[in-house]
């Protein structure tokens, strides 16, 4: 599985990539803006992502942005719904109602901060990528 990783905190970039090392291949960024251009990459490569983790708060572009962003330029390219990367973002944030308005924008899933790996685990087995 190829994993990309938007962190900006480097203690929880370094965490979660060792943890998703157990699953593939792993890229990390530490921002919005470097997670397009990676997911853009992969598709221009012949290589696409198969999961995306973001985080929601991030400098440049943020999480739910980049969501957006990514989802746009899969319908942009014609890629059907069923062979979309599948995308689970962390949050730290309380108020989790910004979360979850970003379903509408094509998130699948997301994890509270600090990260449960238990239940980011079952986030992506209810994804069908374990």
């Amino acid at each position: 599985m190829r994993i990309l990783i938007a962190e900006d905190d480097l203690a929880s970039r370094k965490f979660i990539s060792k943890f998703m090392s157990f699953y593939g291949e792993c890229d990390v960024t530490v921002d919005g803006i470097e997670a397009i251009e990676a997911f853009i990459l992969g598709l221009d490569t012949g290589k696409p992502y198969d999961l995306i983790c973001l985080d929601v708060m991030m400098p440049k572009i943020d999480g739910i942005k980049a969501v957006k962003t990514i989802r746009e330029l899969e319908a942009v390219r014609g890629i059907e719904e069923a062979k979309r990367v599948k995308i689970i973002v962390a949050t730290a944030l309380g108020e989790t109602s910004y979360v979850m308005s970003a379903f509408t924008t094509g998130l699948e899933a997301y994890v509270n901060k600090p990260i449960d790996l238990d239940k980011l685990e079952e986030s992506m087995k209810k994804l069908a990528l374990l």
